[in-house]
């Protein structure tokens, strides 16, 4: 997910992600994330946005709530599987992309793929198999879910996966756990089964999780909402928590907790 201030998102200040919003530069990233997500489906690859516009496209109702932030688009990000590195490489190169080759060629089996187009100057990074930064968050068998985005429980997870969490992912969660109800499957719901999975697997995800979903809820008395937009927002954020303390944990996940925070649970990122 690069962030550089150079990136075609209008005048981007100290909080990457924060600027001055351009309604027209704001519809290139938008419709070229769904171009490159057609083309992809074309070929047999399922490519899914994450990031900010994959928010964006899953919040129609509530997307005020990241554009009164002033939100603006630095790039676009992608999920994929590893597997699939050759024909993605293929397929940006055919839709006037240019590869970082040194970086691709790197991590030609997994990891990541950056590629940049000359003409519009949007660059694009594509995640493989799982985002990987302070906790590993995995996507397998999950891109075929949606048709546009990873699932929503992975778009949670997006967020609340980063300890040092700041104003706009916060944002971002608010206004997807007030555009979706929680339950246990993924039809346009957050899936509360898979956060849950996913957070009984790994004592230190289910800390920053849970760290950081109370840092959401914390945080909505000092949010431009109303009063019954925050009460569904607690009551997602109660729901998601109860869901991820109830999932019966395993031998190593209980040992691990007995240590708690005296130990170092996450993945430092520079």
């Amino acid at each position: 997910m690069s962030d550089e201030v150079t990136r075609p998102a209008g005048e981007v200040g100290a909080d990457v992600g924060l600027g001055h919003p351009d309604a027209d530069l704001a519809k290139l990233f938008e419709d070229e994330a769904l171009r490159v997500v057609a083309a992809g489906e074309q070929e047999g690859i399922p490519l899914r946005i994450i990031g900010a516009l994959a928010f964006h496209h899953h919040c129609p109702k509530f997307g005020w709530i990241q554009a009164q932030l002033n939100r603006v688009y630095t790039d676009i990000d992608f999920a994929a599987y590893a597997k699939q590195s050759k024909p993605i490489r293929d397929l940006f190169v055919s839709l006037g992309y240019d590869e970082d080759l040194e970086i691709n060629s790197f991590h030609a089996e997994g990891g990541r793929l950056i590629f940049n187009n000359p003409t519009s100057h949007i660059h694009v990074d594509v995640f493989m198999d799982r985002l990987d930064f302070c906790h590993p968050i995995p996507w397998k068998n999950r891109l075929e879910v949606d048709a546009f985005t990873i699932p929503l429980a992975e778009l949670v997870l997006e967020k609340m996966q980063i300890v040092k969490i700041n104003e706009k992912d916060i944002i971002d969660t608010i206004m997807l756990l007030r555009e979706h109800a929680i339950a246990t499957d993924d039809d346009d719901h957050v899936n509360s089964d898979r956060i849950a999975e996913l957070c009984a697997s790994e004592w230190g995800l289910w800390r920053t999780t849970s760290m950081n979903l109370e840092k959401v809820r914390d945080y909505l008395p000092h949010f431009d909402l109303t009063d019954e937009d925050r009460s569904i927002v607690a009551q997602r954020v109660e729901e998601l928590l109860k869901a991820m303390n109830d999932r019966p944990k395993g031998t190593k996940w209980r040992l691990r907790a007995r240590v708690g925070d005296k130990v170092k649970w996450y993945n430092v990122i520079d």
